[in-house]
């Protein structure tokens, strides 16, 4: 009687465990396509036009809505970024649509154009200005966004992502969903559907549209190559000293590369002539 009511007990517990699991599956995120990214693996570099591209994505579509609030307008001008030059990035924060928001010298709010080495300001004087603008939830700022934003490959594409340095799941997650949105799906009021956004449901519309940026290198003018530009732009803005921590990390491990074979024949030398270390 009482291995009956184990294995009861057994069974129903099992049936709990997959009933709870049931929605989890039904609600699973789809999981963005992988892209073919030029700062991917450990030799990977930013593609300076493509960083060029992106920061125009960001200043004609995202501006009007998201901050850089990590970013300032001299580090478009550094070595492993968009590399304008300082004329370039200082007429950037001249011309900015954005003024930068300061107590003046009488004590008074007051409102200037933006220098180099200002951060780059957001539309919104400060965070209840940004809610009360947009229903109540505020446009987060994109300084960190691939990083801050991804998915999960679960078990076992994660051990393979160990070995392969796969790094990339935020700038594919980011790419995706600014490419994700669909028609013909019923939403929330003031929501819209995205395929890749967990839940489906975002409060953001669709922004990008084909043909809405010119851009003057050829490049296509197209919402994947929009979405492509500004997530790579982004990736550089989550981590802008990318290049620089790859090309120390190779160093190193030459180093200790080097440093082991000479370890090793230095043992070897030192013990050759003591019986049994030969």
């Amino acid at each position: 009687m009482k291995r009956f009511s184990l294995r009861m007990a057994t069974v129903g517990l099992a049936g709990l465990v997959m009933a709870s699991l049931a929605p989890a599956r039904a609600a699973e995120q789809l999981a963005p396509p992988r892209a073919d990214w030029s700062f991917s693996g450990i030799f990977g570099t930013f593609d300076r036009a493509q960083l060029q591209r992106g920061f125009q994505v960001y200043k004609e579509v995202c501006a009007a809505c998201h901050g850089l609030g990590l970013v300032s307008f001299r580090n478009l001008a550094q070595r492993g970024g968009p590399e304008f030059t300082a004329a370039q990035a200082a007429a950037i924060a001249a011309e900015w649509q954005h003024k930068v928001r300061e107590i003046g010298d009488d004590g008074q709010p007051a409102e200037r154009a933006p220098r180099l080495a200002d951060r780059v300001p957001g539309p919104f004087a400060n965070l209840k200005a940004a809610e009360a603008a947009n229903g109540g939830k505020a446009p987060p700022d994109l300084s960190l966004m691939p990083k801050a934003r991804s998915y999960e490959r679960g078990f076992p594409w994660f051990l393979f992502d160990i070995f392969t340095l796969y790094q990339e799941h935020g700038a594919d997650y980011v790419k995706a969903f600014l490419t994700g949105y669909e028609q013909g799906h019923e939403t929330p009021p003031g929501t819209h559907y995205n395929k890749y956004f967990p839940g489906n449901f975002v409060g953001m519309p669709n922004m990008l549209q084909d043909g809405q940026i010119t851009y003057s290198d050829g490049s296509p003018q197209t919402v994947r190559q929009y979405a492509a530009d500004v997530t790579a732009f982004l990736m550089w803005t989550a981590e802008p000293h990318m290049e620089q921590r790859k090309r120390i990390g190779f160093q190193v491990i030459l180093f200790l590369i080097v440093l082991a074979g000479l370890a090793y024949f230095t043992k070897k030398k030192v013990w050759k002539n003591v019986e049994g270390h030969a």
